[in-house]
């Protein structure tokens, strides 16, 4: 069993790696290459804009690489509480940006052409009790009436005809959703920014921001200095120090684990998974699974809230391979040939964030939304900086510290004992 990410030991390194010493200056500096930065990168560079962009490890190394690989539109939150809280109209501009990242994302591909297995298989939201079933229900009678009338329930007895499982209670289908190969689509949107003019520096962290006289900023770097016009921050967790250390009282960082099966027979996948669609559960503590490329069953989930080392990933691989057993019982006798972990940037309402502050253009904490919101949010933020203030989706939202919260997350345990808790009783 290998302990790392199936998608990046499944696509080629990324080639387009620039060498030597940062130039003396640029127009743009991009702050971290996953999925935010290299479509911002790639679109800055397409506006004529000289972008370097500075990865700290390498392109897609992070939470854009270790993730399950699921392109969905929609809330991860129920859609009717979602417009209780903020309004109709603020709730449905929102669900319709999480639509565009899906065609963000195909439209990318397309143009670039990006060979990382797209396919729009929809998503589908299992009930793990029969009163979860309800809440779907009413959420999808919303949904068609309001913003999404490709959405669809499907009752326990239809079942069968998408999952071979009896684990579950009915689902509600969201058609727009799609599968992709996460570490092609990453890498590949590094390449095609690199085509287009942009310097990408892997193993060349951000080791200082200051402002630089006359206007704009200094970045430094181990290969030296730059003075830029504009930094664009596309990566969250990493940044602890002055002076971006405000990142880290309003994002947490939780674990999400994965295993992926051995390579399992095309009648087997075809009983358990015949549409292939990408699922996810109701629980607090979510469970999802998918196919891959290659006919392996990739299953994840929070597992457990703790950070991701190979200790830690083990221990959840675990929790998750007995997850699986309930699921598919079929699939005891499964060899699990890979066991990963990733940190998802969590905001308090698990809703992004992107904007400016004291210069510094920001976009992150996606929530779990990674895929296709951060595609999404790399153009868009690379228009903002344009002076299209008004194309960000997510301009009018404040975002306030967390309470208690002053860079390491004590209360993880805490949490997790919380939602089992809560997955027991509702």
């Amino acid at each position: 069993m290998k302990l790392t990410s199936y998608w990046l030991d499944t696509s080629k390194p990324f080639s387009g790696g620039a060498m030597g010493p940062l130039e003396e200056s640029y127009d743009v500096a991009v702050i971290g290459g996953g999925l935010t930065g290299s479509s911002a990168a790639l679109t800055l560079a397409k506006k004529g804009a000289r972008v370097v962009l500075l990865e700290a490890e390498t392109i897609g190394n992070a939470a854009s690489g270790r993730n399950g690989g699921m392109c969905n539109n929609g809330f991860a939150q129920d859609y009717g509480v979602m417009s209780e809280r903020l309004g109709r109209e603020t709730a449905d501009t929102l669900y319709r940006a999480f639509d565009l990242g899906v065609d963000t994302v195909e439209r990318l591909i397309r143009e670039e052409g990006i060979d990382c297995n797209f396919a729009r298989v929809g998503k589908l939201k299992l009930a793990a009790k029969p009163e979860h079933y309800d809440k779907l229900a009413r959420a999808q009678e919303l949904l068609a009436a309001h913003v999404d009338p490709d959405t669809e329930m499907v009752t326990r007895a239809d079942l069968p005809g998408e999952v071979g499982s009896d684990r579950y209670y009915g689902g509600l289908i969201y058609r727009k959703s799609a599968t992709i190969h996460i570490g092609r689509f990453v890498r590949g949107l590094a390449e095609a920014a690199a085509r287009h003019g942009a310097a990408i520096f892997e193993h060349t962290p951000m080791t200082g921001l200051k402002p630089a006289p006359g206007g704009g900023h200094i970045v430094q770097t181990p290969r030296g200095e730059t003075r830029v016009r504009q930094v664009l921050l596309a990566s969250g967790i990493s940044h602890t120090g002055r002076p971006l250390s405000w990142v880290r009282r309003r994002i947490v960082p939780v674990g999400a684990f994965l295993i992926v099966t051995e390579p399992l027979p095309v009648e087997t996948l075809d009983r358990l998974v015949p549409r292939r669609r990408n699922c996810v559960d109701t629980k607090n503590l979510v469970n999802y699974f998918r196919t891959t490329p290659d006919n392996r069953l990739l299953f994840g989930g929070r597992a457990r809230f703790a950070v991701s080392n190979p200790a830690s990933d083990q221990k959840s691989g675990a929790i998750l391979r007995a997850s699986l057993n309930e699921v598919f019982p079929e699939l005891r006798d499964a060899r699990i040939d890979y066991c990963w972990g990733g940190m998802v940037d969590m905001t308090r309402d698990r809703l992004p964030r992107a904007g400016e502050r004291d210069g510094i253009y920001y976009s992150m904490g996606y929530s779990g939304h990674g895929t296709q919101m951060s595609t999404l949010m790399g153009t868009i933020m690379a228009d903002v900086m344009d002076g299209q203030a008004e194309a960000n989706p997510w301009k009018n939202f404040d975002w306030p510290a967390i309470p208690g919260h002053f860079g390491k997350p004590w209360f993880l345990p805490v949490v997790g004992a919380y939602y089992r808790i809560k997955d027991r009783l509702q």
